[in-house]
């Protein structure tokens, strides 16, 4: 049997088109099917898993999956925290080009509002944030890992990010002046290399590989003195807004739109498609930035933005891993309700995680596997059930596809049950149920209960109430 994982996301569509170029098809996938376990035609020795491309490298490098493509950026930033030889490069494919570029705002470099002078470099790609922070020198810095859309943080929220675009074109229309290219490159066909020698991958890899494909695409650091950071000219004074509101992108975004009419609150650019990263108010007291929401509990806890609509998902999730952490919830908005619970394989006889644990015990597991997006959640979860010697395996999505090849359990937020189900798998436990949210710092509304903050908080919290979904 070999094992192939493959990518969801932005490069599922090209992925399948090379794969059926060369006479691997692979029914479902082109179109996004719910499940990410799949059978190629005519390979029937030839095991499909669907994952996130950050996971790709990861599950090749623990030997999980004998062969893998995702973009070779996620290939070096693995391997910038974990060198070894476990990771080959076997070729790059046709497909997926991309550059990732560190860059700075397009008008200023300075911080507007921060008190130190600590450089302030955050990116989906923390581990080459890091590197080429070393390798360049730049000093007293902070890196600060995001799940996304770093563009839109310069130059309030970080002086340098590290971000993945076409061109250097693509990075100014963002806003940005690129610095530094660290990486001009392509999806790649890796491999395991335990696999190459103990598996007969030949027939696959000659399918697979073609000679335009052969050549070596290299991260490339900076030397000391080769980066310099832009003149930011003349310091100009700029008055922080009395709010600063982070407002979701993605699948929350709906819910956050419905509560803001409700609410009376319009910020153009927000409420129509495309949305901006930057929406206008017509308030001079508040500045609205859009961003991830697995990223606002960070952000808020930072003192950068004072309020944010996330989910309870990820405000409890941050706040496992960091107990004392300056944030609170402080309106439930009734939107976006999703169950967080325990999910483990159609296969396990085990209707409860206790009777889970006796089976998996009774079976000789040393070490229980965890899944999970939520990997605080996931550890607080382990440890309140006694699960013993366990490990937590932190993933970026498609979570269905790792159980039972590659964790035992799934800690997974779901609102209909349905891609559960589709993979074959089914809740045990649930852990408690999530819906948008408001966080602020805590104490923050108390200092000042008749001023701006309080008062959009008030007027969130009143049209959450006005909604269906609030009463839901």
């Amino acid at each position: 049997m070999i094992k192939f994982a493959l990518p969801t996301g932005a490069l599922r569509r090209p992925t399948a088109a090379f794969l059926e170029n060369t006479g691997v098809q692979i029914p479902g996938y082109a179109a996004g099917s719910r499940s990410y376990r799949l059978q190629a035609d005519g390979h029937e020795a030839l095991q499909i898993r669907v994952f996130r491309e950050q996971d790709i490298p990861i599950q090749i490098a623990l030997g999980n999956y004998d062969l893998g493509i995702c973009h070779l950026a996620w290939v070096e930033e693995l391997a910038q925290r974990y060198p070894s030889d476990s990771v080959v490069k076997i070729c790059k494919l046709s497909f997926g080009q991309s550059c990732l570029f560190a860059a700075v705002a397009a008008k200023s470099t300075t911080k507007e509002w921060s008190a130190d002078r600590r450089l302030r470099v955050l990116s989906e790609y923390p581990n080459l944030a890091e590197a080429f922070a070393m390798a360049a020198r730049l000093g007293y810095h902070r890196i600060l890992p995001i799940w996304g859309a770093a563009e839109v943080y310069p130059p309030e929220d970080a002086d340098i990010v590290v971000v993945a675009a076409t061109d250097e074109e693509e990075v100014r229309s963002k806003g940005l002046e690129p610095i530094f290219p660290l990486l001009k490159a392509s999806a790649y066909l890796i491999a395991n290399r335990n696999s190459l020698g103990t598996k007969n991958l030949g027939g696959i890899l000659a399918a697979l590989t073609t000679s335009d494909t052969w050549g070596r695409e290299r991260l490339r650091l900076p030397r000391a003195g080769e980066v310099t950071l832009p003149d930011p000219g003349p310091t100009i004074e700029k008055r922080r807004p009395s709010v600063r509101l982070a407002l979701p992108d993605g699948h929350q975004q709906p819910h956050a739109i419905a509560v803001l009419k409700a609410a009376g609150l319009s910020f153009e650019g927000y409420m129509e498609a495309p949305s901006s990263a930057r929406p206008a108010s017509d308030d001079p007291e508040v500045e609205v930035k859009v961003i991830r929401p697995q990223d606002m509990p960070q952000q808020v806890a930072l003192g950068n933005f004072d309020l944010a609509v996330t989910g309870r998902d990820w405000l409890l999730d941050h706040l496992r891993r960091f107990p004392s952490s300056p944030i609170e919830e402080v309106a439930d908005l009734g939107y976006g309700r999703y169950t967080i619970a325990a999910v483990v394989s159609n296969e396990s006889p085990a209707q409860t995680p206790e009777e889970a644990l006796t089976l998996w015990r009774q079976q000789g597991k040393r070490i229980i596997r965890i899944a999970s997006e939520y990997a605080n959640l996931a550890d607080d979860y382990a440890r309140g059930k006694h699960f013993g010697h366990y490990q937590v395996i932190p993933i970026t999505g498609a979570s269905e596809g790792f159980v039972p090849e590659d964790a035992d359990i799934l800690i997974e937020g779901t609102e209909t049950g349905k891609t559960i189900a589709e993979n074959d798998l089914r809740i045990i436990d649930v852990l408690f149920s999530s819906t948008t949210c408001l966080v602020a710092q805590k104490g923050r509304l108390q200092t000042d209960p008749e001023g701006p903050l309080a008062r959009i908080a008030s007027q969130l919290a009143t049209g959450a109430l006005m909604t269906s979904g609030a009463s839901s």
